[in-house]
Protein backbone atom coordinates (compact mmCIF):
# COMPACT_ATOMS: atom_id res chain seq x y z
CA UNK A 1 0.00 0.00 0.00
CA UNK A 2 1.51 3.32 -1.09
CA UNK A 3 0.90 6.55 0.81
CA UNK A 4 -2.07 8.71 -0.19
CA UNK A 5 0.11 11.57 -1.43
CA UNK A 6 1.84 9.32 -3.96
CA UNK A 7 -1.49 7.92 -5.11
CA UNK A 8 -3.06 11.36 -5.56
CA UNK A 9 0.02 12.56 -7.44
CA UNK A 10 -0.53 9.77 -9.98
CA UNK A 11 -4.26 10.46 -10.14
CA UNK A 12 -4.32 14.27 -10.36
CA UNK A 13 -0.79 15.78 -10.16
CA UNK A 14 -1.85 19.34 -11.05
CA UNK A 15 -4.56 19.64 -8.36
CA UNK A 16 -3.73 21.95 -5.44
CA UNK A 17 -2.72 19.93 -2.40
CA UNK A 18 -1.61 22.57 0.09
CA UNK A 19 -1.90 26.32 0.63
CA UNK A 20 0.04 28.37 3.17
CA UNK A 21 -2.21 31.36 3.87
CA UNK A 22 0.60 33.19 5.68
CA UNK A 23 2.72 33.40 2.52
CA UNK A 24 0.07 32.80 -0.18
CA UNK A 25 2.22 29.95 -1.46
CA UNK A 26 0.62 26.80 -2.79
CA UNK A 27 1.76 23.33 -3.86
CA UNK A 28 0.24 21.00 -6.41
CA UNK A 29 0.18 17.32 -5.54
CA UNK A 30 3.18 16.81 -7.83
CA UNK A 31 5.16 19.65 -6.20
CA UNK A 32 4.32 18.51 -2.67
CA UNK A 33 5.21 14.93 -3.57
CA UNK A 34 8.65 16.09 -4.76
CA UNK A 35 9.17 18.07 -1.55
CA UNK A 36 8.14 15.10 0.58
CA UNK A 37 10.47 12.79 -1.35
CA UNK A 38 13.35 15.17 -0.64
CA UNK A 39 12.44 15.48 3.06
CA UNK A 40 12.21 11.71 3.38
CA UNK A 41 15.68 11.41 1.80
CA UNK A 42 17.10 13.90 4.30
CA UNK A 43 15.53 11.97 7.20
CA UNK A 44 17.00 8.77 5.77
CA UNK A 45 20.41 10.46 5.71
CA UNK A 46 19.96 11.07 9.44
CA UNK A 47 19.45 7.35 9.93
CA UNK A 48 15.65 7.30 10.14
CA UNK A 49 14.33 3.92 9.03
CA UNK A 50 11.04 2.07 8.85
CA UNK A 51 9.50 1.60 12.29
CA UNK A 52 11.50 4.39 13.92
CA UNK A 53 9.65 7.07 15.84
CA UNK A 54 10.26 10.66 14.78
CA UNK A 55 9.23 13.35 17.27
CA UNK A 56 8.09 16.58 15.61
CA UNK A 57 8.07 19.80 17.58
CA UNK A 58 6.80 22.00 14.74
CA UNK A 59 3.55 23.98 14.75
CA UNK A 60 1.08 24.37 11.88
CA UNK A 61 3.08 25.19 8.74
CA UNK A 62 4.03 23.47 5.45
CA UNK A 63 7.17 21.99 7.03
CA UNK A 64 4.96 19.92 9.34
CA UNK A 65 3.00 18.61 6.36
CA UNK A 66 6.20 17.55 4.58
CA UNK A 67 7.41 15.76 7.71
CA UNK A 68 4.09 13.99 8.27
CA UNK A 69 4.05 12.57 4.74
CA UNK A 70 7.80 11.92 4.70
CA UNK A 71 7.50 9.71 7.78
CA UNK A 72 4.83 7.66 6.03
CA UNK A 73 6.99 7.35 2.92
CA UNK A 74 9.82 5.94 5.02
CA UNK A 75 7.53 3.78 7.13
CA UNK A 76 8.57 5.78 10.21
CA UNK A 77 6.11 6.71 12.95
CA UNK A 78 5.13 10.36 13.29
CA UNK A 79 5.06 11.62 16.90
CA UNK A 80 3.71 15.20 17.02
CA UNK A 81 4.64 17.01 20.23
CA UNK A 82 2.69 19.90 21.74
CA UNK A 83 4.82 23.00 21.19
CA UNK A 84 3.02 24.75 24.06
CA UNK A 85 4.20 22.34 26.74
CA UNK A 86 6.90 23.19 29.25
CA UNK A 87 10.23 21.36 28.94
CA UNK A 88 9.58 18.91 31.85
CA UNK A 89 6.26 17.94 30.26
CA UNK A 90 7.90 17.40 26.88
CA UNK A 91 10.69 15.37 28.46
CA UNK A 92 8.14 12.97 29.91
CA UNK A 93 6.61 12.45 26.47
CA UNK A 94 9.97 11.95 24.76
CA UNK A 95 10.94 9.38 27.37
CA UNK A 96 7.68 7.52 26.78
CA UNK A 97 8.21 7.08 23.02
CA UNK A 98 12.03 7.08 22.67
CA UNK A 99 12.25 8.76 19.23
CA UNK A 100 15.37 8.48 17.07
CA UNK A 101 15.35 12.27 16.62
CA UNK A 102 13.32 15.37 17.42
CA UNK A 103 12.59 17.67 14.47
CA UNK A 104 12.03 21.24 15.60
CA UNK A 105 11.78 24.80 14.29
CA UNK A 106 13.47 28.01 15.43
CA UNK A 107 10.81 28.70 18.08
CA UNK A 108 11.09 25.23 19.63
CA UNK A 109 14.81 24.54 19.25
CA UNK A 110 15.66 25.41 22.85
CA UNK A 111 13.18 22.82 24.08
CA UNK A 112 14.21 20.19 21.53
CA UNK A 113 17.89 20.39 22.45
CA UNK A 114 17.04 19.68 26.10
CA UNK A 115 16.12 16.08 25.29
CA UNK A 116 18.31 13.05 24.84
CA UNK A 117 17.19 12.52 21.23
CA UNK A 118 19.20 14.39 18.55
CA UNK A 119 17.60 17.72 17.59
CA UNK A 120 17.14 18.54 13.91
CA UNK A 121 15.75 21.89 12.76
CA UNK A 122 13.68 22.70 9.67
CA UNK A 123 14.97 26.28 9.94
CA UNK A 124 18.51 27.26 8.96
CA UNK A 125 19.38 28.92 12.26
CA UNK A 126 20.37 27.98 15.80
CA UNK A 127 22.63 25.24 17.08
CA UNK A 128 20.54 22.22 16.09
CA UNK A 129 21.48 20.20 13.01
CA UNK A 130 19.81 21.79 9.98
CA UNK A 131 17.71 19.28 8.07
CA UNK A 132 18.46 21.13 4.83
CA UNK A 133 22.19 20.50 5.29
CA UNK A 134 21.71 16.76 4.93
CA UNK A 135 22.14 15.47 1.39
CA UNK A 136 19.08 13.34 0.58
CA UNK A 137 19.80 9.64 0.65
CA UNK A 138 18.20 7.13 -1.69
CA UNK A 139 15.66 4.99 0.12
CA UNK A 140 13.08 2.33 -0.61
CA UNK A 141 9.52 3.57 -0.29
CA UNK A 142 7.60 1.82 2.45
CA UNK A 143 4.41 -0.07 1.69
CA UNK A 144 2.74 -0.25 5.09
CA UNK A 145 -0.31 -2.35 5.91
CA UNK A 146 -3.53 -1.02 7.45
CA UNK A 147 -2.50 -2.38 10.85
CA UNK A 148 0.92 -0.68 10.92
CA UNK A 149 1.33 2.30 13.24
CA UNK A 150 1.23 5.60 11.39
CA UNK A 151 1.37 8.04 14.31
CA UNK A 152 1.67 8.19 18.06
CA UNK A 153 -0.25 11.06 19.62
CA UNK A 154 -0.50 12.11 23.23
CA UNK A 155 -3.63 12.63 25.26
CA UNK A 156 -3.89 13.61 28.90
CA UNK A 157 -6.62 11.01 29.39
CA UNK A 158 -8.19 10.87 32.80
CA UNK A 159 -5.12 10.24 34.94
CA UNK A 160 -3.00 13.26 34.02
CA UNK A 161 -0.04 11.10 32.95
CA UNK A 162 1.06 11.30 29.31
CA UNK A 163 -0.61 8.52 27.31
CA UNK A 164 0.94 7.77 23.97
CA UNK A 165 -1.84 6.53 21.71
CA UNK A 166 -0.84 4.22 18.85
CA UNK A 167 -2.87 4.99 15.71
CA UNK A 168 -2.75 2.86 12.57
CA UNK A 169 -3.08 3.62 8.87
CA UNK A 170 -6.44 1.86 9.06
CA UNK A 171 -7.60 4.12 11.89
CA UNK A 172 -6.88 7.27 9.89
CA UNK A 173 -8.45 5.89 6.70
CA UNK A 174 -11.61 4.75 8.51
CA UNK A 175 -11.92 8.15 10.18
CA UNK A 176 -11.57 9.98 6.85
CA UNK A 177 -14.20 7.79 5.19
CA UNK A 178 -16.65 8.13 8.09
CA UNK A 179 -16.20 11.91 8.18
CA UNK A 180 -16.75 12.10 4.40
CA UNK A 181 -20.06 10.26 4.72
CA UNK A 182 -21.23 12.78 7.33
CA UNK A 183 -19.84 16.08 5.96
CA UNK A 184 -19.58 15.21 2.26
CA UNK A 185 -16.61 15.66 -0.09
CA UNK A 186 -16.52 17.61 -3.37
CA UNK A 187 -13.60 17.75 -5.84
CA UNK A 188 -13.04 21.47 -5.24
CA UNK A 189 -13.13 21.33 -1.45
CA UNK A 190 -10.66 23.45 0.51
CA UNK A 191 -10.44 22.73 4.23
CA UNK A 192 -8.99 25.53 6.37
CA UNK A 193 -6.91 24.48 9.38
CA UNK A 194 -6.18 27.09 12.07
CA UNK A 195 -5.73 24.29 14.64
CA UNK A 196 -2.35 23.06 15.81
CA UNK A 197 -1.26 20.04 13.81
CA UNK A 198 0.07 18.36 16.95
CA UNK A 199 -3.60 17.91 17.91
CA UNK A 200 -5.77 15.30 16.22
CA UNK A 201 -8.12 17.93 14.79
CA UNK A 202 -5.29 19.67 12.94
CA UNK A 203 -3.48 16.55 11.77
CA UNK A 204 -6.76 15.09 10.48
CA UNK A 205 -7.26 18.01 8.07
CA UNK A 206 -3.89 17.35 6.43
CA UNK A 207 -4.25 13.59 6.13
CA UNK A 208 -7.90 13.57 5.08
CA UNK A 209 -7.41 16.22 2.41
CA UNK A 210 -4.62 14.16 0.85
CA UNK A 211 -6.76 11.03 0.95
CA UNK A 212 -9.66 12.89 -0.68
CA UNK A 213 -7.43 14.60 -3.26
CA UNK A 214 -8.65 18.02 -2.08
CA UNK A 215 -6.85 21.07 -0.66
CA UNK A 216 -5.68 21.80 2.89
CA UNK A 217 -5.25 25.50 3.72
CA UNK A 218 -3.02 26.30 6.71
CA UNK A 219 -2.96 29.43 8.87
CA UNK A 220 -0.21 30.17 11.39
CA UNK A 221 -2.05 30.12 14.69
CA UNK A 222 -5.48 31.65 15.15
CA UNK A 223 -6.43 35.25 14.52
CA UNK A 224 -10.10 35.88 13.78
CA UNK A 225 -9.54 38.43 11.02
CA UNK A 226 -6.76 36.37 9.41
CA UNK A 227 -8.96 33.25 9.43
CA UNK A 228 -11.91 35.15 7.96
CA UNK A 229 -9.62 36.58 5.28
CA UNK A 230 -8.31 33.11 4.45
CA UNK A 231 -11.83 31.68 4.25
CA UNK A 232 -12.71 34.32 1.66
CA UNK A 233 -9.40 34.50 -0.22
CA UNK A 234 -9.18 30.76 -0.84
CA UNK A 235 -12.90 29.98 -1.21
CA UNK A 236 -12.73 27.54 1.67
CA UNK A 237 -15.58 25.07 1.91
CA UNK A 238 -14.74 23.78 5.39
CA UNK A 239 -12.98 24.86 8.56
CA UNK A 240 -12.08 23.12 11.84
CA UNK A 241 -12.42 25.13 15.05
CA UNK A 242 -12.71 24.87 18.82
CA UNK A 243 -15.61 26.73 20.47
CA UNK A 244 -13.44 29.67 21.56
CA UNK A 245 -12.35 30.21 17.95
CA UNK A 246 -15.94 30.12 16.74
CA UNK A 247 -16.90 32.69 19.36
CA UNK A 248 -14.10 35.00 18.27
CA UNK A 249 -15.08 34.68 14.61
CA UNK A 250 -18.63 35.69 15.52
CA UNK A 251 -17.36 38.58 17.66
CA UNK A 252 -15.50 39.89 14.60
CA UNK A 253 -18.95 40.55 13.13
CA UNK A 254 -17.98 39.68 9.55
CA UNK A 255 -19.90 37.51 7.14
CA UNK A 256 -18.50 34.11 6.23
CA UNK A 257 -18.19 33.35 2.50
CA UNK A 258 -21.04 31.57 0.72
CA UNK A 259 -18.65 28.75 -0.26
CA UNK A 260 -18.40 27.53 3.36
CA UNK A 261 -20.29 24.23 3.70
CA UNK A 262 -19.31 23.27 7.24
CA UNK A 263 -17.59 24.60 10.34
CA UNK A 264 -16.57 21.54 12.36
CA UNK A 265 -16.43 22.60 16.02
CA UNK A 266 -14.98 20.27 18.65
CA UNK A 267 -12.23 19.84 21.21
CA UNK A 268 -14.62 20.96 23.95
CA UNK A 269 -18.41 21.07 24.35
CA UNK A 270 -20.02 23.73 22.15
CA UNK A 271 -22.62 25.63 24.22
CA UNK A 272 -26.11 25.48 22.65
CA UNK A 273 -26.35 29.28 22.69
CA UNK A 274 -23.11 29.48 20.67
CA UNK A 275 -24.55 27.02 18.13
CA UNK A 276 -27.69 29.13 17.81
CA UNK A 277 -25.67 32.33 17.49
CA UNK A 278 -23.57 30.79 14.73
CA UNK A 279 -26.63 29.65 12.81
CA UNK A 280 -28.16 33.12 13.13
CA UNK A 281 -24.93 34.54 11.63
CA UNK A 282 -25.09 32.17 8.68
CA UNK A 283 -22.26 29.91 9.86
CA UNK A 284 -22.98 26.24 8.98
CA UNK A 285 -21.87 24.98 12.38
CA UNK A 286 -21.37 21.24 12.93
CA UNK A 287 -20.77 20.41 16.61
CA UNK A 288 -18.69 17.28 16.98
CA UNK A 289 -17.37 14.98 19.68
CA UNK A 290 -14.21 12.92 19.38
CA UNK A 291 -11.06 11.81 21.14
CA UNK A 292 -7.46 11.11 20.24
CA UNK A 293 -8.04 7.39 20.77
CA UNK A 294 -10.87 7.46 18.21
CA UNK A 295 -8.78 9.27 15.55
CA UNK A 296 -10.95 12.39 15.87
CA UNK A 297 -14.72 12.31 15.28
CA UNK A 298 -17.04 9.91 17.08
CA UNK A 299 -20.29 11.77 16.38
CA UNK A 300 -21.04 14.91 14.37
CA UNK A 301 -24.19 16.99 13.97
CA UNK A 302 -24.84 18.32 10.48
CA UNK A 303 -25.56 22.02 10.13
CA UNK A 304 -29.10 21.35 8.92
CA UNK A 305 -29.79 19.43 12.14
CA UNK A 306 -28.25 21.94 14.54
CA UNK A 307 -31.24 24.28 14.87
CA UNK A 308 -33.44 21.47 16.19
CA UNK A 309 -30.75 19.96 18.45
CA UNK A 310 -28.23 22.68 19.43
CA UNK A 311 -27.25 20.73 22.56
CA UNK A 312 -26.31 17.57 20.63
CA UNK A 313 -23.18 16.39 18.81
CA UNK A 314 -25.21 14.26 16.42
CA UNK A 315 -25.39 10.57 15.69
CA UNK A 316 -22.27 8.37 15.66
CA UNK A 317 -20.40 8.29 12.35
CA UNK A 318 -20.46 5.41 9.89
CA UNK A 319 -18.98 2.28 11.45
CA UNK A 320 -18.81 3.78 14.93
CA UNK A 321 -20.86 2.32 17.78
CA UNK A 322 -21.51 4.27 20.98
CA UNK A 323 -22.62 2.53 24.13
CA UNK A 324 -23.45 4.41 27.33
CA UNK A 325 -22.69 2.38 30.45
CA UNK A 326 -23.58 2.92 34.07
CA UNK A 327 -21.34 2.71 37.12
CA UNK A 328 -21.71 -1.08 37.05
CA UNK A 329 -20.36 -1.24 33.50
CA UNK A 330 -23.68 -2.35 31.99
CA UNK A 331 -25.41 -0.42 29.19
CA UNK A 332 -28.11 2.04 30.22
CA UNK A 333 -31.31 2.84 28.39
CA UNK A 334 -32.02 5.70 25.95
CA UNK A 335 -31.86 9.09 27.63
CA UNK A 336 -29.96 7.78 30.66
CA UNK A 337 -26.56 9.30 31.49
CA UNK A 338 -23.40 7.28 31.92
CA UNK A 339 -19.90 6.84 30.56
CA UNK A 340 -19.47 6.97 26.77
CA UNK A 341 -17.87 3.82 25.32
CA UNK A 342 -16.86 3.72 21.64
CA UNK A 343 -16.06 0.85 19.29
CA UNK A 344 -15.33 0.65 15.58
CA UNK A 345 -12.48 0.87 13.05
CA UNK A 346 -11.38 4.33 14.17
CA UNK A 347 -10.58 3.18 17.72
CA UNK A 348 -6.85 2.90 18.41
CA UNK A 349 -5.54 -0.60 19.16
CA UNK A 350 -3.86 0.66 22.33
CA UNK A 351 -0.97 2.59 23.78
CA UNK A 352 2.77 2.29 23.33
CA UNK A 353 4.73 0.22 25.80
CA UNK A 354 5.18 2.03 29.10
CA UNK A 355 2.05 4.12 28.66
CA UNK A 356 -0.59 1.42 28.59
CA UNK A 357 -4.00 1.68 30.17
CA UNK A 358 -5.75 -1.67 29.74
CA UNK A 359 -8.64 -0.55 31.93
CA UNK A 360 -9.65 1.90 29.19
CA UNK A 361 -10.98 -1.00 27.07
CA UNK A 362 -13.98 -3.13 27.99
CA UNK A 363 -16.30 -5.54 26.19
CA UNK A 364 -18.13 -2.60 24.57
CA UNK A 365 -15.01 -0.80 23.35
CA UNK A 366 -12.99 2.19 24.51
CA UNK A 367 -14.02 3.80 27.78
CA UNK A 368 -13.68 7.51 27.02
CA UNK A 369 -14.03 8.81 30.56
CA UNK A 370 -16.65 11.28 29.30
CA UNK A 371 -20.25 11.30 30.39
CA UNK A 372 -23.18 11.53 28.03
CA UNK A 373 -26.50 10.12 26.92
CA UNK A 374 -28.06 8.91 23.68
CA UNK A 375 -31.69 9.79 23.08
CA UNK A 376 -34.32 7.55 21.53
CA UNK A 377 -33.46 8.88 18.06
CA UNK A 378 -29.77 8.00 18.41
CA UNK A 379 -28.43 11.52 18.99
CA UNK A 380 -25.55 11.86 21.46
CA UNK A 381 -25.34 14.57 24.08
CA UNK A 382 -22.08 14.99 25.99
CA UNK A 383 -21.98 16.62 29.39
CA UNK A 384 -19.48 16.35 32.20
CA UNK A 385 -16.62 13.92 32.62
CA UNK A 386 -16.10 10.78 34.60
CA UNK A 387 -12.92 12.30 35.91
CA UNK A 388 -12.49 15.93 36.87
CA UNK A 389 -10.65 16.87 33.71
CA UNK A 390 -10.84 20.54 32.73
CA UNK A 391 -11.26 21.51 29.07
CA UNK A 392 -10.14 25.09 28.46
CA UNK A 393 -10.11 26.45 24.93
CA UNK A 394 -10.09 22.91 23.55
CA UNK A 395 -7.07 21.85 25.67
CA UNK A 396 -7.29 19.13 28.31
CA UNK A 397 -5.99 19.85 31.81
CA UNK A 398 -5.87 17.34 34.64
CA UNK A 399 -6.32 19.07 38.01
CA UNK A 400 -3.98 16.71 39.87
CA UNK A 401 -1.06 17.70 37.66
CA UNK A 402 -1.58 21.41 38.39
CA UNK A 403 -2.12 20.77 42.09
CA UNK A 404 1.14 18.79 42.28
CA UNK A 405 3.06 21.73 40.80
CA UNK A 406 1.48 24.14 43.27
CA UNK A 407 2.27 21.83 46.20
CA UNK A 408 5.90 21.62 45.09
CA UNK A 409 6.33 25.25 46.19
CA UNK A 410 7.72 25.32 49.75
CA UNK A 411 5.13 27.89 50.80
CA UNK A 412 2.14 25.71 49.87
CA UNK A 413 0.63 23.14 52.22
CA UNK A 414 -2.21 21.99 50.01
CA UNK A 415 -4.15 22.91 46.89
CA UNK A 416 -7.36 21.99 45.07
CA UNK A 417 -7.68 22.65 41.34
CA UNK A 418 -11.02 22.74 39.52
CA UNK A 419 -12.50 24.13 36.34
CA UNK A 420 -14.88 27.06 36.63
CA UNK A 421 -17.11 28.47 33.88
CA UNK A 422 -15.49 31.02 31.57
CA UNK A 423 -17.32 32.96 28.87
CA UNK A 424 -14.34 32.89 26.49
CA UNK A 425 -12.58 29.58 27.15
CA UNK A 426 -15.51 27.39 28.23
CA UNK A 427 -13.68 26.64 31.47
CA UNK A 428 -10.70 28.20 33.17
CA UNK A 429 -8.27 26.60 35.58
CA UNK A 430 -8.85 27.75 39.15
CA UNK A 431 -6.91 26.88 42.31
CA UNK A 432 -7.74 27.11 45.98
CA UNK A 433 -4.45 27.17 47.92
CA UNK A 434 -3.62 26.63 51.58
CA UNK A 435 -0.34 28.26 52.67
CA UNK A 436 2.17 26.61 54.95
CA UNK A 437 2.05 28.08 58.44
CA UNK A 438 3.48 31.63 58.45
CA UNK A 439 4.29 31.45 54.73
CA UNK A 440 4.07 34.85 52.97
CA UNK A 441 3.79 33.31 49.49
CA UNK A 442 1.71 35.41 47.09
CA UNK A 443 -0.40 34.59 44.07
CA UNK A 444 2.16 36.29 41.84
CA UNK A 445 4.93 34.06 43.22
CA UNK A 446 2.88 30.93 42.60
CA UNK A 447 2.12 31.99 39.04
CA UNK A 448 5.84 32.53 38.47
CA UNK A 449 6.48 29.09 40.01
CA UNK A 450 4.15 27.54 37.41
CA UNK A 451 5.62 29.33 34.40
CA UNK A 452 8.43 26.91 33.57
CA UNK A 453 6.61 23.85 34.93
CA UNK A 454 3.27 24.01 33.16
CA UNK A 455 2.02 24.94 29.70
CA UNK A 456 0.28 28.31 29.61
CA UNK A 457 -3.23 26.87 29.31
CA UNK A 458 -2.64 24.68 32.40
CA UNK A 459 -1.67 27.55 34.70
CA UNK A 460 -4.34 28.78 37.12
CA UNK A 461 -6.11 31.87 35.80
CA UNK A 462 -7.94 32.13 39.11
CA UNK A 463 -6.03 31.64 42.36
CA UNK A 464 -7.36 32.19 45.86
CA UNK A 465 -5.99 31.42 49.32
CA UNK A 466 -7.97 29.65 52.05
CA UNK A 467 -7.34 28.57 55.63
CA UNK A 468 -8.33 25.01 54.73
CA UNK A 469 -9.72 23.09 51.79
CA UNK A 470 -13.41 22.16 51.96
CA UNK A 471 -13.79 18.43 52.49
CA UNK A 472 -16.55 15.83 52.52
CA UNK A 473 -17.40 13.64 55.48
CA UNK A 474 -15.02 10.98 54.16
CA UNK A 475 -12.14 13.47 54.10
CA UNK A 476 -11.83 13.94 50.34
CA UNK A 477 -11.77 17.41 48.87
CA UNK A 478 -15.28 18.72 48.23
CA UNK A 479 -14.75 19.83 44.66
CA UNK A 480 -18.16 21.41 44.26
CA UNK A 481 -17.59 23.54 47.36
CA UNK A 482 -14.16 24.55 46.08
CA UNK A 483 -15.66 25.40 42.70
CA UNK A 484 -18.33 27.53 44.37
CA UNK A 485 -15.64 29.48 46.25
CA UNK A 486 -13.66 30.07 43.07
CA UNK A 487 -16.35 30.61 40.46
CA UNK A 488 -16.73 34.31 41.14
CA UNK A 489 -13.00 35.04 41.34
CA UNK A 490 -10.98 36.46 38.42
Amino acid sequence: MRDELALQTESDPDATALVDAATDRSWTYAALDDAVEETAGRLAALGVASGDRVAVLVDTRPAFARLAFACARLGAVLVPLNARLAVPELEAQVEAVEPVCCVCEAETEAAATAFGAPAVSVDAEGDAVALADREPLDFERAEPSWTDTRAVMFTSGTTGDPKAVRLTYGNFAASAVASAFRLGVLPGDRWLCPLSTYHMGGLSVLLRSALYGTTAVLTRGFDADAVLDALADYDCTGVSLVPTMLQRLLDADRAVPDALRFALVGGAPTPPELVERALDAGVPVCPTYGTTETTSQVATLRADQAAARPDSVGRPLLGTDVTVVGDDGDPVGPGETGEIVVSGPTVAPGYVSGASAPDRYCEYGLRTGDRGRVDADGYLRVGGRQADRIITGGENVHPAEVADVLRSHPGVADAAVVGVPDDEWGERVAALVVRERDSPVTAAELRAHCEDRLAGYKRPRTLRFAEALPRTASGTVDREAARAELAGEN
